[in-house]
């Protein structure tokens, strides 16, 4: 369907998320992470947030990006965005960099990806002060201190944000994720996938727990990350509960998503505040801020772009649930779950393992997680053991994949850095704590200099 042909009912968005529909030789892997902007003050030798337009800046260092054949995209004269070879790199709120990354058939090449992203922005950042670290929340700032980028979506959404719950500011200025995007082959396979997605991200949670500091000390968390996601905005954040009725579907989806309120739309390039409003009065051409139109698809696309539910659908599935964090799990994020998702023993074998959690025991865990990390437990059974179980699926999964490296090596060495997550039984917001009173004493320049790329 044309971004631009006008949707006129609810059956036509359905046939959209169907269009997603693909044969399992054709299933793809994406990965997106993001990464905080620092530079180095040597007068004062501590790290302060990257602004948009200083030397040392956010846009310079797009600037830099773009000689290198990068496509650059603009808001009133301001650079946003780089497009290349189905990759973005994309600015969140608060100067938070991301690579929302190709499409890709294989974790090698999802790994590769991410590899040349990461040395590419670490040379860069080098010739103009900038260091990147991948970290589910600040550890030092306070979320008021942070600059907001020049993009109009976000200041509609800093008005309306506040209004909804406690946190929406401090998830949007202070926070960063890693996430994957995985293919299904048609409905069945749609909500087999998302209910065990569903179910399983707050243990990625804690198996990739990197927020444990706030304001320069310990803030309570291992996973202040996932704490402020809930408790930014009911109406689209959180656990998807409709997924756990036994009539889930395209449809569901469809009316779920309608039910989200909107943000905005946008015309001849200038976004519209549309912030409360109803997308299902716009099918029906009743949007008072374009009374008698109705929406495109592309209206439609931005507008599922703004549910922030730990799973979300689009012609893909996407898993929202990881803690930024280092090198070797931004790689191993997308490895999890292809081992889970696109082998069906294995995601037959791992919905079992969860088949009687309801939504009320994933949304208690997700709170659990976040502040205890691997050592939460779900009905009685330890976190840390349910994890170990689902690294053996993934790796059996990779395994039957048998998807070989240049060197011979197959798809499971991605998860070397998970088992040595659930072996020390410690996640790594548990090192950092423990780092940041032995090690750096209680030093968070030294943190940053430590754990950046």
């Amino acid at each position: 369907m044309n971004h631009d042909s006008i949707i006129t009912s609810k059956t036509q968005l359905v046939k959209w998320f169907e269009e997603g529909n693909k044969k399992k030789e054709n299933w793809k892997v994406g990965t997106e992470h993001e990464k905080f902007a620092y530079n180095y003050d040597k007068e004062k030798n501590s790290f302060i947030p990257a602004e948009y337009d200083s030397k040392s800046g956010i846009e310079n260092f797009l600037l830099e990006i773009s000689k290198l054949g990068w496509e650059k995209i603009s808001e009133k004269g301001r650079i946003t965005a780089l497009k290349k070879d189905n990759q973005s790199i994309t600015l969140e709120p608060g100067g938070q960099i991301e690579l929302s990354g190709a499409p890709l058939e294989n974790i090698h090449k999802a790994c590769k990806e991410t590899n040349t992203h990461l040395k590419l922005v670490k040379k860069l950042g080098e010739k103009l002060n900038i260091t990147l670290i991948g970290l589910g929340s600040r550890p030092l700032e306070k979320t008021e201190s942070i600059s907001w980028m020049p993009k109009a979506r976000y200041q509609i959404m800093k008005n309306y944000m506040p209004t909804k719950g406690v946190h929406g500011l401090d998830m949007m200025l202070s926070t960063c994720t890693v996430q994957a995007n995985l293919d299904y082959s048609d409905e069945l396979d749609m909500k087999k996938k998302t209910l065990l997605a569903v179910k399983l991200q707050p243990l990625v949670t804690a198996l990739f727990a990197n927020s444990p500091l706030s304001n320069g000390s310990p803030n309570g968390y291992l996973s202040k990350r996932r704490f402020f996601w809930m408790h930014t905005d009911p109406d689209r954040c959180g656990t998807l509960k409709i997924v756990f009725e036994d009539d889930f579907s395209f449809s569901k989806y469809v009316d779920y998503a309608l039910s989200v309120p909107m943000y905005f739309i946008i015309r001849k390039n200038e976004y519209i505040n549309c912030s409360g409003m109803s997308f299902k009065d716009f099918l029906n051409g009743k949007l008072q801020q374009l009374p008698g139109q109705r929406p495109t698809f592309k209206d439609w696309e931005d507008h599922l772009s703004t549910i922030f539910t730990e799973v979300r659908l689009k012609k893909f599935i996407e898993v929202r649930g990881a803690d930024a964090g280092s090198w070797r799990r931004t790689c191993a994020l997308p490895a999890f779950w292809v081992g889970i998702l696109y082998d069906k023993n294995v995601l037959t074998h791992a919905l079992e393992i969860c088949k009687k959690w309801t939504f009320n025991d994933v949304n208690n865990l997700a709170e659990e997680v976040a502040k205890e990390g691997l050592k939460a437990k779900i009905k009685g059974n330890k976190v840390i053991d349910i994890c170990k179980e689902l690294i053996k699926f993934s790796r059996k999964g990779l395994k039957t994949r048998n998807i070989l490296d240049a060197k011979g090596r197959d798809e499971t060495q991605y998860l070397s850095v998970l088992e040595e997550i659930v072996q020390s039984e410690k996640t790594p917001a548990d090192n950092i704590l423990e780092n940041y009173r032995l090690k750096w004493k209680g030093n968070i320049t030294n943190l940053i200099r430590e754990l950046s790329y």
